[in-house]
């Protein structure tokens, strides 16, 4: 890597400059950006420069205080938690870990909403432990404290990145940095590289007319275009066992928590019934962090984080004493979306959403502690932790639920991933370029203010807008190859929420797994450009390159495999991992349309054996021609209107299968002689593995994928 170091003198303060060439430039070391870093060292990338605002790295998980972790999908009308793979899993493994080292419980939380928790402070430390070899051996670079304040762009290509300190930064005010890099990911909270390169980006809600959302609104009023999902500053708050009241807030009014009076603050809740047991549901339980009066743990352990609508801060309707500061940094500041605004302008947001959420932690330790009594577990007795070494004892950064949205060459929209019915199923949409399986609802917390008597210099409460809600289910998806990359602009990948979605979709596609998959794909998308000598687009047009960036996915890169076709029951560790998910997702596996489930030991049948035989051939290259069916069926057990009456008689006619009976018995089940026999009729080698007592050796569903999977590959 080479590095240069270039001195500007000019009286009366010596400013000092670096430049910084590299490979891979990543902005932002959230959990996507780490993922993209982790991934792309793993598969050979040299020289990885990731840059940060704040000295912690893991986004969600560590600065934004997201300690409890919500993934939840919706299985046989039970919420559990979605798969885990690739690197999220290997995060929630280093999670666990730590949570039995400290409390000897891998999740100490009770949580309401998530079974693992895990306390911000750790989190920065494992996310550090984490790309610690890469760091130490060279290959990452991490630059601290910096925010972007320009981007080098050539004949459509980005080509580096000029950087200022941060508010957090321990350089010299004076000091800068630029990196120059072959290749950039953008995986800051807002989206800078992709908004200040000249590259596409939406931000704000989605008009109806561009994408045909249900959802999306017809018109924009005035304030319409700022309106986003709101960020939150989530407080953690540990036990303390004397009152803590903090001080009056300057602002403090309960009228602005007036439609939160009938919540309870606090259950007697042991974690039975598991996530999201409504006679667990209380504002306590909501995010619990560790939980010590259940497991027993030591005094002074029990926390809890608040990450409640109550405190959410609304970015469409603001308050005129927050107008009045933007307008007095720049005039027409107060109609900015936040993506848009400056540095200095989204801190004046900041700071009135930390006293949003300073005013929500009083209201508990007086107006509802006084409602509900005297308990032990009282907010009254917790205080703001000290964990973040912040002067306000807050998070150092919001929880940004929604933010700049990349003009990929694939945008997911609302119709492609929601439901008909409540529990989901697969999307009508499932993308031949997947890079991972996701699901969850679409979830707006109240994105508007209603003040009282309209005045908005009064208290104000959240408010619902439209149709933009928590009520709407999604089915599982996959996320496209081809979001991740500008339609206009090369040298430049997205990353974390700076991806191809509209609005609607970002609602649910935000979770810390979804992120860390986001940076995963990336970060592989980007080292497969960088090996090759070509652009990420030029990937995204060949199918054998999109099936090498599945294959490496799947096959994962020293860690576990990334789930693409988001199965419920197929996990990396099992041998037909690769397989069911690949074939899958090329379509040579059929799915049953109502279950989400592979059902790996369940003995395959004679009709899909032969479906997944013909898709295999069709899929290879120089297939056979397509058959003409008569109109009479060939076997007396398939009639003429069976579903797989084409696929049937297709195998028959292109493999050499003998004379054939009259019956074909397509629910009999299959053996392993079976299959080693159609594989041979159909041109194939057998496998001698496939030997032995034909009529004593069924044939599962996960042996069938994972031998056709060899063929295939």
């Amino acid at each position: 890597m080479l590095r240069h170091t270039l001195f500007f003198l000019s009286l009366p303060l010596l400013s000092l400059a670096e430049v910084i060439e590299t490979d891979l430039l990543i902005v932002g070391a959230d959990e996507s950006g780490c993922a993209a870093a982790v991934q792309a060292a793993r598969l050979g990338v040299k020289h990885i420069v990731l840059t940060n605002d704040h000295d912690w790295l893991g986004g969600q998980f560590s600065t934004q205080g997201i300690g409890p972790i919500d993934e939840w999908t919706l299985v046989e009308g039970k919420r559990v938690n979605f798969p885990r793979s690739g690197t999220f899993l290997e995060i929630i493994d280093r999670i666990r870990t730590h949570n039995r080292l400290t409390y000897g419980r891998a999740t100490p939380g009770n949580s309401w909403c998530g079974t693992d928790t895990i306390e911000p402070q750790a989190a920065a430390r494992i996310f550090e432990d984490w790309l610690a070899p890469y760091v130490n051996s060279g290959v990452i670079r991490i630059e601290r404290g910096w925010d972007v304040a320009s981007v080098a762009a050539e004949s459509g290509r980005v080509t580096g990145v000029s950087f200022s300190p941060s508010p957090f930064a321990k350089n010299s005010p004076d000091k800068t940095l630029t990196v120059n890099a072959r290749l950039t990911i953008d995986s800051s909270d807002l989206g800078d590289v992709i908004r200040r390169s000249g590259a596409g980006y939406m931000s704000g809600p989605d008009l109806r007319s561009r994408f045909g959302e249900p959802g999306a609104p017809e018109t924009l009023d005035e304030l319409g275009h700022q309106e986003m999902n709101p960020l939150s500053w989530c407080p953690l708050l540990r036990e303390t066992g004397r009152d803590v009241t903090i001080p009056k807030p300057l602002r403090y009014d309960e009228r602005s928590f007036a439609n939160w009076a009938k919540a309870p603050p606090w259950r007697e809740w042991d974690g039975s019934g598991g996530i999201y047991n409504m006679a667990g549901w209380c504002i306590y339980t909501h995010r619990r962090m560790v939980d010590r009066y259940h497991f027993g743990f030591a005094p002074g352990t029990e926390a809890v984080i608040l990450n409640w609508p109550a405190h959410g801060y609304q970015l469409g309707t603001l308050p005129q004493h927050v107008v009045d500061a933007l307008e007095a940094d720049e005039a027409g500041a107060s109609k900015k979306n936040l993506v848009e605004m400056s540095h200095s302008q989204r801190r004046l947001i900041y700071e009135d959403a930390k006293q949003r959420a300073l005013e929500f932690v009083y209201y508990l330790q007086t107006a509802a502690h006084d409602r509900v009594g005297d308990y032990p577990q009282s907010f009254r007795y917790m205080e703001l932790a000290d964990d973040y070494g912040t002067a306000d004892r807050l998070p150092p950064k919001p929880y940004l639920r929604e933010g700049l949205r990349l003009e990929a060459l694939h945008i997911l929209r609302e119709q492609d991933v929601r439901t008909e019915s409540h529990e989901p199923r697969w999307a009508k949409t499932m993308v031949s370029d997947g890079v991972f399986g996701w699901q969850f609802n679409l979830d707006f917390h109240p994105t508007r203010r209603e003040f009282v008597d309209n005045d908005p210099t009064q208290p104000w409460i959240g408010k619902h807008h439209g149709s933009r809600d928590w009520s709407t289910d999604t089915d599982r998806a996959m996320f496209p190859l081809r979001g991740l990359i500008p339609v206009k602009m090369e040298g430049l990948l997205g990353a974390s929420k700076n991806i191809g979605v509209t609005s609607m979709v970002q609602s649910a596609l935000r979770l810390h797994g979804q992120m860390m998959h986001v940076g995963t794909a990336s970060g592989t998308l980007a080292a497969l450009s960088l090996r090759e000598g070509i652009s990420p687009r030029e990937v995204a047009a060949s199918e054998s390159r999109v099936r090498e960036v599945q294959t490496i996915l799947v096959r994962g890169a020293g860690g576990p495999g990334t789930l693409i076709w988001p199965w419920h029951d197929v996990s990396p560790e099992e041998i037909h991992f690769e397989a069911a998910n690949l074939l899958t997702v090329a379509g040579i596996w059929k799915v049953d349309p109502d279950s989400v489930f592979f059902h790996p030991h369940q003995i395959v049948t004679r009709r899909e054996l032969a479906g997944a035989l013909v898709r295999l051939r069709q899929s290879l290259p120089d297939p056979p021609a397509n058959l003409e069916l008569p109109a009479t069926s060939r076997f007396t057990d398939v009639p003429a209107d069976d579903p797989d009456r084409e696929v049937i008689e297709t195998m028959i006619a292109w493999g050499k299968f003998g004379e054939q009976k009259n019956n074909f018995d397509p629910s009999g089940k299959v053996s392993w002689g079976d299959l080693n026999r159609w594989l041979v009729a159909m041109g194939w080698p057998g496998f001698t593995t496939l030997g032995g007592k034909p009529a004593e050796n069924k044939l599962t569903r996960a042996e069938c994928v994972e031998y056709l999977g060899r063929i295939w590959r």
